[in-house]
Parts: structure tokens; C-alpha cells; sequence
């Protein structure tokens, strides 16, 4: 039954008729060749929204009570504990979970990034303390389960949104029945599909590193997903001693998206390169650029009036000045006029006879230069008057137009800053902008960003981001529904690592060839 309904599936996929059905091996066959990404992402959604269903009321999703805490460290907004539950309790990696506590604290969120036995690490989104008793803690592993059918059902139904063309050349290698059979004729060695098998996992990670460099240097974005954190803490710590043997500045474009559990990894710390420490460090030195800056408009508002004032009364000044210069010219002429007419006043009775008719002739006499020198010694006596309001008046105006040696150069360099920031209303609009923590724009400009395959598939933030290059590091210890949800961003190329045997062992890459098998 359901190798007939299988086969009518292939003919509306392909178009063409098939013969009459010839044994279960003739339908697997038929299916591992035919079997796109697009199959393949329909038929993982079918499965994870089934287990969803299981899952539900379970006690894989139960709360558990009697939970204590201690915080391991803080980054940024994120906080790293350390959650003991109950004998015989556990919450599976990638699980979002809430925590409820007994007192008036408001609950908060997070999700279990590793642990062992009844030992879980968590991501958590609100500081608790230091330490936190007698919490309870609530799993959500059917949401996880339903936020990843749904991404997956999503690529689906958006073909211009994601690439399929590097996961369809990835789907026959994923719905191989034990992985190791066919491995030849899976599309390997193209260029789209790259994959790397040896048995030895510091081998493999050394090609990847190398391999790595080289796209980093080809000016690619690379995506690496592992299996679970601990691995995604090694591969980064393998990757950054290579980068940095080669002379490359890892810190610049290695991402480790969510936080490191390891605080180092082949002497390399890798807690600064988190993704959060790096966008709390970006966005720190932001808001303290953005502070210099307000300081900076501050200070050129308030040096402004001040300047403009100060250079009123500098005219104020310069005005009062000529006006004085003036002054000074027509009591000098004045007092020119005087001695001249004491001069000829004393000479008077001596000047010949035809220098005084001529004198006289113009209206000089001895009594008229009298009335001459009294007229400009009364002129005198109020041009001084004034001269004396004009110098109180510049005694005035000095310190007021007096600017402090430096205070020009630093409006100056103010003005010229403000200029080349686009003016004061650019300056404006810029500081009352409010803060935008822009994770999208912040991941897309890291050149390699490592983390697991779950967490792609899980949050919505790599739904919006995309590579040029997938790199899957022990990529048969990942399940299909991650893996193919990581290969559906990427443009070019898909690389696959691991040990071939693991690909039996792991048993994630379940084939509908080995159900077809089973029915």
C-alpha cells in the first residue's frame, strides 16, 4: 500500500508512468534517485510535526520541579547557568524551556545548550542571581519541534527565497540507507557537493581549516554547523589557531553564534568570540562613540552662541575704536588750530603791515582769533568729553570681545568634525535615533559563523541570512530535518565531514528507501 502510493508520488513528480511495480528494492532504487531536497523537506516536516504530536503532554515536555541554579558567566545580555534537576530528569540539548520561581521574580526563557545526565547548561535570556533553589522548569520541546517543521515547510512553499539547487545534490547522499554503499554515485565529487571521509576527526578538522582559509580568502560566507555545542567549541578553537598561524585576525570574521561553553579550546580564547560578546563589544564601543559625539555637539551648541556673541562685540569694539580715532584726529586738528592762532596772536603786533590787511581782508583780527581759539578750545573740551565715553566704553567692550586663546582652534576642529558628519541636523536625527541592535546586519557581516544544525533550523534569525557555503563538521551525527535546513541557505556549495561508519551508526540519515524496505 504504501509503495503503491509511493510510486503514484513518483508519477506526479516525474510525469511519466512507471511500470507495474516490481519489489520493494525496484521502489527504493526509483526513490533514491529521483528524491529531491524538496521531497526530502516535505517528508522531515511530515515526521517532526508527528513527533510533535508524541511528544505533547509527554514527559519529554513536563514541568520539573526542585530545579536549582548557579550562574557560570555573563555576556552582554546573555547568561550562561548551570541547572541541577532531579535524579533521573533531563532536558534534551536545543530544547527551549521557562523557568517559574517560587518567589515574586518574574519567569524567564532560554534554552539547554549541553549538560550530562541530570546536569543541564542553559542560555537564559533575564539574570536570576547568582544562584536560584527550588525553581521549576518547564520544557518546550513540542514548540522546538513545530518552529522547525514549520521553517522547513516554509522552504517549501518560498522557492525564491531559498536556493534548493546545493541541497538537491545533497538529498540522494542524506536518503542512503546505512551511508556507505553508493557513496560514489551520490554526487560527491562535484563542485556543488564536497565531501571530506577519513577516520581521523583532527585530519578532518585540519582539511576544513584549510579549506576554510581559503574561501575566507575568496571573500565567501561560510556557514559551519556540528552536532552539538561542545563540538561547535572545538571546531571554532581549530579554526582560529589555523587563521592565526596563517596570519589571518580570526577575531574579525569567526562568529561563534551563541556562547562558547569553553572558555578555551587549543589555546585560543574563545568566550570573545561569541556572538553576543562580539555585538556587546561592537554595540559598547558604539554607544561610546555615539556619547563622544553628543559631547562633541554639546560643546560646539554651546561654544556657538558664545562665539557669536563675543564677535558682536568684537564690531561693537571695532566701531567704539574708530569711533575714538576719529576723535583723537579732531582734537589733534583742533589743537592745531589753537597754537597756530597763539602763535599769530603773539606775533601779531610784528607781521607787516600787508600781511595784516590781509588778515583782516579773511576775517582774522586779534579779536576774531580770540573768538577762534575760544570756539576750538570749547570744541576741544567736548570732543574730550566724548573721547572719555568712548574709552570707558572700549574698557567695556574688551572683555566682553576677549576670546580664550584655545577656545577658537577648538570651535574651530568642533565645526570642522560637524561639517563632515553632514551638518548639525544629520548630528541631530543621529543621536535621536534610537539604538538598533541589528542582528541580522551584525551576523551577515561575519565571514564564517559556527554553531549546531538544530539551531539554524530553530531560530528565525538564520531564516533571514544567507551564506555562500555550508560546511556540515561530523555531519552523520546530524539529522536530516537540521541538515537540510542549514543546506537551504547556501548559494554555491555544501561541504560534508565525517567518518563514513558513523553514518551507519548515527542512523539519522533514515531513508523512505528503508521504509519502503520495512512496509
Amino acid at each position: 500500500m504504501i509503495v503503491s502510493e509511493s510510486l503514484r508520488q513518483l508519477e506526479r513528480w516525474t510525469g511519466v508512468r512507471g511500470r507495474p511495480y516490481d519489489g520493494a528494492l525496484y521502489a527504493g532504487s526509483i526513490l533514491k534517485s529521483l528524491m529531491t531536497a524538496r521531497n526530502l523537506l516535505e517528508s522531515w516536516a511530515l515526521r517532526l510535526e508527528a513527533e510533535q504530536t508524541r511528544v505533547r503532554g509527554t514527559a519529554r515536555d513536563q514541568p520539573i520541579a526542585q530545579v536549582a541554579g548557579r550562574l557560570v558567566r555573563t555576556i552582554g545580555t546573555l547568561h550562561l547557568y548551570e541547572l541541577t534537576l532531579p535524579q533521573g530528569s533531563s532536558i534534551e540539548q536545543e530544547t527551549p524551556f521557562s523557568i517559574i520561581f517560587q518567589d515574586d521574580m518574574e519567569p524567564t526563557e532560554g534554552i539547554v545548550l549541553g549538560g550530562q545526565d541530570n546536569v543541564a547548561v542553559v542560555q537564559i535570556f533575564d539574570a536570576i542571581g547568582p544562584s536560584c533553589t527550588d525553581a521549576t522548569v518547564v520544557p518546550d520541546r513540542a514548540g522546538f519541534l513545530a518552529t522547525s517543521a514549520k521553517q522547513l515547510r516554509n522552504m517549501v512553499a518560498q522557492p525564491d527565497a531559498y536556493r534548493l539547487g546545493p541541497a538537491d545534490r545533497l538529498a540522494p547522499l542524506l536518503n542512503l540507507a546505512t551511508g556507505i554503499e553508493d557513496l560514489s554515485r551520490s554526487g560527491t565529487g562535484s563542485s556543488t557537493l564536497t565531501t571530506i571521509w577519513t577516520d581521523e576527526l583532527s585530519v578532518r578538522r585540519q582539511q576544513l581549516a584549510v579549506l576554510a582559509i581559503k574561501l575566507i580568502q575568496a571573500n565567501k560566507r561560510i556557514l559551519v554547523v556540528c552536532p552539538d555545542h561542545q563540538a561547535a567549541d572545538t571546531f571554532v578553537g581549530t579554526i582560529a589557531r589555523a587563521m592565526k598561524a596563517a596570519g589571518l585576525t580570526y577575531k574579525t570574521w569567526v562568529s561563534r553564534y551563541e556562547m562558547a561553553l569553553a572558555q578555551q579550546v587549543e589555546g585560543i580564547e574563545i568566550q570573545e568570540l561569541g556572538f553576543e560578546a562580539q555585538m556587546h563589544q561592537f554595540y559598547a564601543k558604539s554607544r561610546a562613540d555615539k556619547a563622544a559625539l553628543r559631547r562633541k555637539y554639546d560643546r560646539f551648541r554651546e561654544l556657538t552662541p558664545v562665539l557669536a556673541y563675543k564677535g558682536q562685540k568684537q564690531k561693537d569694539l571695532d566701531e567704539v575704536r574708530l569711533l575714538e580715532w576719529r576723535l583723537l584726529t579732531q582734537v589733534s586738528d583742533l589743537q592745531a588750530k589753537i597754537k597756530e592762532a597763539n602763535a599769530t596772536l603773539a606775533e601779531y603786533e610784528n607781521l607787516p603791515l600787508l600781511k595784516r590787511l590781509s588778515m583782516q581782508v579773511v576775517g582774522k583780527n586779534v579779536e576774531s582769533l580770540h573768538q577762534y581759539v575760544e570756539l576750538y578750545e570749547s570744541q576741544c573740551v567736548e570732543l574730550r568729553r566724548e573721547l572719555d565715553i568712548a574709552k570707558a566704553r572700549i574698557d567695556a567692550l574688551v572683555p566682553e570681545a576677549a576670546v580664550p586663546k584655545d577656545m577658537r582652534p577648538e570651535f574651530a576642529e568642533l565645526k570642522e568634525e560637524i561639517v563632515r558628519l553632514g551638518g548639525t541636523k544629520q548630528i541631530r536625527e543621529l543621536l535621536a535615533a534610537e539604538e538598533d541592535t541589528n542582528r541580522q546586519a551584525f551576523i551577515q557581516n561575519r565571514r564564517l559563523v559556527v554553531t549546531t544544525a538544530s539551531r539554524v533550523l530553530s531560530d528565525p534569525l538564520f531564516s533571514r541570512v544567507r551564506f555562500d557555503v555550508l560546511i556540515a563538521d561530523e555531519a552523520p551525527w546530524i539529522a536530516v530535518a537540521p541538515l537540510l535546513g542549514a543546506a537551504g541557505l547556501v548559494h554555491e556549495r555544501i561541504v560534508i565531514s565525517g567518518d563514513r561508519s558513523d553514518i551507519a551508526s548515527a542512523g539519522l540519515w533514515a531513508s523512505l528507501e528503508s521504509e519502503l524496505r520495512e512496509s
